[in-house]
């Protein structure tokens, strides 16, 4: 038993698989695979981004709200 498969696209996703190739003999079947892994190491530097993110917040918030600051603010 062969290990492809068909699917079924449309041909404007095609065109747009085409001008993804690097050089015209890689396969489309390795085009998805550098698309998929592009997509998965962007959504984990996104987590990575969305972490810091939250640590910095809660330190600017802890840096900011306190009396000195808000007493500043009364003048």
């Amino acid at each position: 038993m062969s290990d492809k498969t068909t699917i079924q696209i449309k041909k404007t996703s095609l065109e747009l698989l085409k001008q993804q190739k690097s050089h015209p003999r890689e396969t489309y079947d390795e085009v998805i695979r550098h698309l998929i892994a592009f997509y998965t190491n962007s959504k984990k530097n996104n987590q990575y981004d969305e972490f810091l993110h939250k640590i910095q917040q809660m330190k600017m918030k802890e840096l900011w709200d306190n009396d000195e600051d808000a007493a500043w603010e009364n003048y």
